[in-house]
């Protein structure tokens, strides 16, 4: 592929750039140059980049079709029955497959009656409610065995009684045996503040019903990273959820705390595919646009990434809302949409 301007990883724009991909992977990025006789060569004079990949969606409320024409190449699913998302993440690594790479966490981790277990939006299987640390260790024991990507907990008590702290600590104990990140759902007050005591390392959303202390927050941000899903709490105005996660966002960011993108998808109107609204928002926080195109991508241009791309209108450093003007998106090498 031939590009007139890219952005291949942070801090690196290009022009007149060359990327050639084989085998689902890339093989060279650089400088146009002469290619073998025969070669198929895709020119665009658009806005090259790596492809988008959503950290937080709940895919059995989507359309995963619609989220690969939307330009997110891969996604992690935060919550879904296991038997359902995990032959679903085995489907999605065929070339056959309409859809995104998928990595699952399987059901949610909770006390019992505790959040998804009554959520209406969350069928049998979800939640996976936990008594004593023997059975939240043999939980993730078997979910690490079924191929799961990360640990998902609920720390919500505002819906039902959160994870207790002898599930919570034996979780990550275990998470860390079988080498799996541990992503909490915090809401409340002290929910973030009891991830951080278990040794939580990510938080699955930025928090939203409270303003984090400057102590709470130091400490996220030395240990742990933060997917941003910052757009379910707009609702087309300034709410006051979503003026909280900015502003614990913002303070996170300047304390150097890591955030990567991830929109929980399946959660009320967010559109499928990569949202531009998410990304204004995630500048509004305080993240520079440079920083913005480093939390929403997979993994930069260079040789042996993941052939996943997408072109670009127009340039999203000195504007977002490019990304609403998508003109092509390819997964492992294979144009699978065009506009």
């Amino acid at each position: 592929m031939r590009a007139a301007q890219a952005w291949l990883g942070p801090g690196r724009v290009a022009t007149d750039v060359q990327v050639t991909c084989a085998a689902g992977v890339i093989q060279d990025a650089g400088p146009a140059q002469p290619v073998p006789e025969g070669a198929e060569v895709l020119v665009t004079d658009g806005f090259l980049m790596p492809a988008g990949a959503d950290r937080h969606v709940h895919l059995g409320l989507a359309d995963p079709a619609a989220v690969l024409r939307g330009g997110v190449t891969a996604v992690r699913d935060l919550a879904w029955p296991p038997e359902a998302i995990f032959a679903l993440a085995d489907a999605s690594e065929l070339p056959s497959f309409n859809g995104p790479l998928v990595r699952a966490a399987g059901p949610m981790l909770t006390a019992p009656g505790g959040y998804p277990s009554k959520a209406s939006w969350a069928p049998p299987g979800t939640a996976r409610e936990l008594s004593g640390a023997d059975q939240a260790a043999a939980a993730v024991t078997e979910l690490a065995a079924l191929g799961a990507a990360a640990i998902k907990v609920s720390l919500n008590e505002e819906d039902g009684p959160p994870l207790g702290d002898a599930e919570l600590m034996a979780v990550c104990e275990a998470a860390r045996a079988s080498d799996l990140p541990v992503t909490a759902h915090a809401q409340g007050a002290g929910q973030v503040e009891r991830a951080l005591g278990a040794g939580v390392d990510e938080l699955a959303h930025t928090p939203w019903t409270h303003r984090l202390s400057e102590d709470a927050t130091s400490a996220a941000a030395a240990r742990l990273r933060i997917v941003s899903t910052l757009h379910i709490h707009a609702h087309g105005a300034d709410t006051p959820e979503l003026l909280t996660v900015l502003d614990n966002l913002r303070r996170f960011h300047e304390a150097g705390g890591s955030v990567i993108y991830g929109t929980d998808l399946g959660n009320g109107p967010i559109p499928p595919g990569i949202d531009p609204a998410e990304l204004v928002l995630l500048a509004r926080a305080g993240l520079e646009p440079d920083e913005v195109l480093a939390a929403l991508v997979r993994a930069p241009i260079e040789v042996g990434a993941p052939a996943d791309l997408i072109v670009l209108a127009r340039d999203p450093l000195r504007d977002l809302t490019a990304f609403a003007e998508l003109r092509l998106v390819v997964r492992a090498g294979r144009v699978v949409a065009r506009y």
